[in-house]
């Protein structure tokens, strides 16, 4: 049995305390291929490389089972507040 989304998403919680956090699946629920969304305050004053490397450390457990990870967000709250707010401005267009 390979990861479970429940278990990445526990241990980005326990490790970077995000504000928002999306894990989705997407090996078809063998575990072994996941697009992860996360937003969090440690990310703040980093690099985009040092924020994925952050990401990759929290899962280095689970990272010997996952065959691939896509880290489609690692934004701050700041960021995502204002991503959300030109998503808002530019469908409402």
């Amino acid at each position: 049995m390979g990861v479970t989304k429940e278990v990445v998403e526990s241990s980005l919680t326990s490790k970077l305390n995000p504000a928002h956090l999306e894990v989705i699946d997407t090996s078809g629920g063998c575990g072994a291929s996941f697009a992860v969304e996360i937003v969090s305050e440690q990310f703040a004053g980093k690099r985009l490389l040092e924020r994925h490397r952050m990401v990759n450390t929290a899962l280095a457990e689970e990272m010997k089972e996952i065959h691939a990870l896509s880290i489609t967000k690692a934004v701050t709250p700041e960021q995502w507040k204002q991503q959300q707010e030109s998503e808002k401005s530019q469908s409402a267009a």
